[in-house]
C-alpha cells in the first residue's frame, strides 16, 4: 500500500500519532497500514456508521472478550499464483493454513453472542471458513521443509521402502564397522552419510583395504568416506526412491495448490473482511486504553466536550475539561499566562473532532456531543519560543492566508498566539481583523493570544465570547482548567513578585500601565475572585447534595428491606393460618364423623363417658383454632450481665438477636440486632440463649424428648404418586396415611392417574391389608374417577 501524504493540519494536531496508536492495537501488516492511512469522513451518515461499528466492537469485547486476528497474513499473491496453475510452497501453504485457521476462529468466536444484533454483522458474514481446505492442508504439511507420510498413499509407500533399504545398508555397515577384521581399518566406529549415501570412514592410509567408492575426505585428509561394495546397490535403491519421492512430493503440491487456487476469490474476500474487522477492534481497544466512550454527532457546528482529556498526556496528569463552541458563540478566545494549557486545549477541541470523524470513540463524559466539518484548518506553534522573528511571524500570517481562502462555513479553524512576533499594536489590530474576516465566512473559530484589546473585543462583540485557562499564583502552576466566559489574566506582576522581583520594580510597572488596562485589569481579577467563591461554594452544595442523595437512597434501601421482610412474614403467616384451618377442619370432621356414628348405632342419649370426651374435644378444637399463642408468665432472672456478643431471645416476638453493647448497671434497656434491626429492648423482655442451649442439652442427656402433637402434624389430605414406581408410591402412600391419622383426618385421596392401571393396582393390594385403613373406592365423576383413589381411616 502506497503511503499517502499526511495533511499538514492534521499534523497540527497531533492526528498522526493517534493513529499510529491505533495501528499498534491492530494484529496483522495490512490492519496496520489501513489504520495509518485512515482518514475523516465528511458525512454525518458515514461518521456515525463508523462511531456505531466502533461501539458495537466496545460492547462485543467488553462481553464476551476479543477475537484473535494474530494469524492474519495476505496470501492474495500467492492465491493468485495458484489460481493461474502456479506450485505453492510449503512456507506458502503455512501462512494460507494460519489465515483459514483465523477467519474459523473469528466465525466461531461470533457464534458465542449469535443472539446479540450488531452493525458488524455483514462484516462477520461475509467470512467464510474453509474447513475443508484447512483439513487438506493439515493432512498434508507439517512444516516449512516436510510433507507427512500420510499426504497420499503413494508417497506413505515410497517412504516405507526407503527406510526398509536404509536399514538394510545400516545393518550391513553396522556389521562391518564391529567386525574385528576392519575395525583397524576405521577412523571410527561409526556410519555416516556423504552425498546422500551411506559411508564409513576409513583411515587415508587403509584406503585400499576396503573395496569401494570414495565420496568424500576430512579437511585434515587423514580420512576418506569409503561406500562399500556390498552396499553400493543399496545406496543407489535408496537414490532412486529418494527421487520417486520428490516426484510425488511436487504431485502433491501441485493438486494442493490447484485446489487452493479454486478458493482464492472467496478466501481473498475473506480475508479483506478479516482485516476490516482487526482495524475496527483496534479501535475499540483504544478507546478500551482512554477510557473512552462515543459521543453524539451533529453537522451544525455544535461542539459540547464535556469533561474531555487530551489522549496523548499521561492519564495520571491529564486534566479534564469542559469545551463549548458554536451553540451560544461561534468564536472562543482564549487568554492567559504560557504554559497555562491553551495550545493543549485548542489541540484537543482539533483532535477530538478529528478523531470522532475517523470513527473513533473519545475520551470525553457522557452527553457529548461532537459536529461533523469538511475542514480542520489550523495553524499552531511553538508559543513557548522566546524568539519571535520576522521569518516566524511571516510563516504564521501565510499560513492564516491559505485558511482565510479555505474558509467557510463548515470550517472549524484553531489559531494558536493570533498576531504574535509584531508590535502589539499592530498585532492586536490585525488579530482583531482576521477573526471578523474568518466570522464572516461562517467558520467556527478558536484562537489563543495575550492581547488584551482581543479580551475587550471578545466582551464587546456578539458571537464571540472569553475563556482562560485557569491559573494558580501561589504555587505557580496552570491547572489546565477551562473556564468559558472568563478573560484570563496574564498574571505577570503576580508571577514576577513569586519569583523574587523587587516590591519596587513590580509597583513601577504596575504605575507604567495605562489606567484603562489598568481597570480592566482589576475586573478581571474581581471577576476571577467571585468566580472562585462561587466554585468553591458550588462545590460545597454539590458535596451536600451527593450527601443528601445517598442517605436518600440508603433509606429507600431500608425501607424495600423491610418492606420484604414483612412481605415474607405475611406469607408465613399466610401459611400457618392455612395449616390452622384444615387441622381445624380435620378435628371438627372428626368429632361430625363421630355424632353420626353414634346416631347410626341409635343410641338415643350418650353415656357420661361419651359426653366428657367429646367436651374434651371440643375444648382441643377451641384451644387449637386459636391463632394467639399465650407467652408463659413468671419470672425470669438473667443468669449474669448481659454483655455484647450475647446471643439472646426477645421473648415476647420469639426472635432470635445479638446485644450490640454492654449495658450500664442502672440501664434497663440494652441495644439488640435482631436480622438488619437494631432497636433497644428492656432487659426483662430478654432470655440468654446459653441457657437454653444448656437446657436442650441437659434434655438431652436425660434421654427425653419432645413428642409432636397431633395439632403440630403437617396437614395432608391428598398425596400425588404419578410417576413414582410401584416401591416409591407405596412408601409415599404409607407417610401420608400416618400424617393424616397425626392430625386426625379420616378420608385421604390417591392421586396416582389412570395408565396401564398398574400402579393403581398396587396401591390397592397394599391397601387392602393396611391396617389403619377402613374402607377404600375409586372416585365418581368430578373427584377424578378411576385415577384417584379415596380411603376412610380406622
Amino acid at each position: 500500500m502506497q503511503k499517502q501524504h499526511f495533511p499538514r493540519h492534521y499534523s497540527a494536531v497531533e492526528l498522526d500519532k493517534i493513529l499510529k496508536l491505533l495501528a499498534e492495537q491492530t494484529a496483522s501488516e495490512d490492519s496496520a497500514e489501513m489504520a495509518l492511512a485512515l482518514r475523516p469522513a465528511f458525512t454525518v451518515e458515514e461518521v456515525s456508521e463508523r462511531l456505531k461499528e466502533t461501539d458495537d466492537a466496545f460492547v462485543l469485547m467488553a462481553k464476551f472478550g476479543s477475537p484473535s486476528f494474530s494469524g492474519l497474513k495476505n496470501v492474495a499473491g500467492s492465491l493468485r499464483r495458484a489460481q493461474a496453475g502456479g506450485v505453492l510452497n510449503l512456507t506458502e501453504f503455512l501462512r494460507l493454513l494460519g489465515v483459514l485457521r483465523n477467519l474459523r476462529g473469528i466465525v466461531e468466536w461470533r457464534h458465542k453472542s449469535e443472539g446479540m444484533k450488531t452493525s458488524l454483522d455483514w462484516r462477520f458474514q461475509a467470512l467464510s471458513p474453509n474447513k475443508y481446505l484447512e483439513d487438506r492442508i493439515n493432512l498434508v504439511v507439517v512444516s516449512e521443509e516436510e510433507v507427512a507420510d500420510n499426504a497420499s498413499p503413494q508417497l506413505a509407500a515410497i517412504r516405507r521402502k526407503i527406510q526398509s533399504a536404509s536399514s538394510r545398508v545400516r545393518e550391513h555397515l553396522d556389521k562391518m564397522i564391529r567386525s574385528s577384521a576392519y575395525q583397524k581399518f576405521l577412523q571410527d566406529p561409526i556410519v555416516t552419510i556423504r552425498s546422500g549415501r551411506y559411508v564409513v570412514p576409513v583411515k587415508a592410509e587403509c584406503r585400499g583395504e576396503i573395496a569401494g567408492l570414495v565420496h568424500d575426505t576430512s579437511s585434515s585428509g587423514a580420512t576418506v568416506f569409503v561406500e562399500p561394495m556390498g552396499v553400493v546397490e543399496a545406496n543407489n535403491e535408496i537414490r532412486v526412491l529418494q527421487s520417486q519421492e520428490r516426484d510425488e512430493i511436487e504431485r502433491i503440491l501441485a493438486e494442493l495448490s490447484a485446489e487452493a487456487g479454486n478458493f482464492a476469490d472467496v478466501i481473498i474476500e475473506s480475508y479483506q473482511a478479516a482485516v476490516g474487522l482487526d482495524l475496527i477492534f483496534a479501535k475499540g481497544q483504544l478507546a478500551y486504553r482512554m477510557k473512552a466512550s462515543c459521543p453524539k454527532v451533529n453537522d451544525t457546528g455544535r461542539v459540547l466536550l464535556n469533561q474531555a482529556r487530551h489522549p496523548l498526556i499521561d492519564p495520571q496528569k491529564v486534566v479534564p475539561m469542559n469545551i463549548e463552541l458554536g451553540a451560544a458563540f461561534d468564536t472562543l478566545v482564549i487568554t492567559g499566562p504560557n504554559t497555562g494549557g491553551k495550545t493543549v486545549t485548542l489541540k484537543t477541541l482539533g483532535l477530538l473532532t478529528l478523531m470522532a470523524m475517523c470513527g473513533l470513540m473519545l475520551p470525553v463524559g457522557d452527553n457529548s456531543e461532537i459536529s461533523v466539518f469538511q475542514q480542520v484548518l489550523a495553524d499552531i506553534g511553538d508559543e513557548q519560543s522566546i524568539e519571535q522573528s520576522l521569518s516566524t511571524f511571516s510563516a504564521h500570517m501565510t499560513n492564516i492566508i491559505q485558511i482565510i481562502e479555505q474558509a467557510n462555513h463548515h470550517s472549524l479553524i484553531l489559531l494558536d498566539e493570533l498576531g504574535a512576533g509584531t508590535d502589539p499594536v499592530e498585532g492586536a489590530a490585525l488579530a482583531m481583523a482576521i477573526l471578523e474576516a474568518l466570522r464572516q465566512k461562517g467558520a467556527k473559530i478558536a484562537a489563543t493570544t495575550h492581547y488584551a484589546e482581543l479580551k475587550v473585543y471578545a466582551l464587546q462583540t456578539a458571537g464571540v465570547e472569553n475563556g482562560s485557562c485557569e491559573f494558580d499564583v501561589a504555587t505557580l502552576r496552570p491547572t489546565y482548567r477551562l473556564l468559558i466566559g472568563v478573560p484570563g489574566r496574564s498574571n505577570a506582576f503576580a508571577i514576577s513578585n513569586r519569583l523574587g522581583l523587587g516590591e519596587e520594580i513590580v509597583e513601577r510597572a504596575r504605575l507604567l500601565v495605562s489606567g484603562e488596562n489598568r481597570r480592566f485589569e482589576d475586573v478581571v481579577q474581581n471577576l476571577e475572585q467571585s468566580r472562585q467563591q462561587l466554585e468553591t461554594e458550588r462545590q460545597k452544595a454539590q458535596e451536600q447534595h451527593l450527601k443528601a442523595q445517598q442517605i436518600s437512597q440508603e433509606a429507600k434501601e431500608y425501607r424495600e428491606r423491610l418492606e420484604k421482610e414483612a412481605a415474607q412474614e405475611m406469607e408465613r403467616a399466610r401459611e400457618k393460618a392455612a395449616q390452622l384451618v384444615a387441622r381445624t377442619r380435620a378435628q371438627a370432621d372428626a368429632l361430625i364423623n363421630e355424632l353420626e356414628d353414634m346416631k347410626k348405632q341409635g343410641a338415643k342419649a350418650m353415656t357420661a363417658e361419651q359426653r366428657a370426651r367429646m367436651k374434651s374435644g371440643l375444648r382441643n378444637l377451641e384451644n387449637s383454632s386459636d391463632p394467639v399463642s399465650k407467652k408463659e408468665t413468671g419470672t425470669y432472672v438473667l443468669p449474669r450481665p448481659l454483655k455484647a456478643g450475647d446471643n439472646v431471645l426477645i421473648f415476647d416476638i420469639d426472635k432470635e438477636g445479638t446485644v450490640l453493647e454492654t449495658p450500664a448497671p442502672s440501664d434497663k434497656k440494652v441495644l439488640v440486632q435482631a436480622g438488619i434491626i437494631k432497636t433497644r429492648i428492656a432487659l426483662d423482655n430478654l432470655r440468654l440463649l446459653e441457657e437454653k442451649r444448656s437446657s436442650n442439652r441437659a434434655a438431652r442427656r436425660s434421654g427425653t424428648r419432645n413428642v409432636p402433637k397431633r395439632s403440630d402434624a403437617p396437614v395432608m389430605t391428598e398425596v400425588d404418586v404419578r410417576g413414582e414406581d410401584s416401591i416409591e408410591a407405596v412408601m409415599s402412600v404409607d407417610r401420608a396415611i400416618d400424617s393424616a391419622l397425626l392430625s386426625g383426618i379420616n378420608q385421604l385421596t390417591i392421586i396416582h392417574g389412570k395408565g396401564t392401571g398398574v400402579l393403581r393396582t398396587a396401591i390397592q393390594q397394599h391397601l387392602r391389608r393396611h391396617p389403619s385403613v377402613r374402607t377404600y373406592r375409586l372416585g365418581v365423576f368430578g373427584e377424578g374417577e378411576s385415577g384417584v383413589t379415596i380411603l376412610e381411616l380406622k
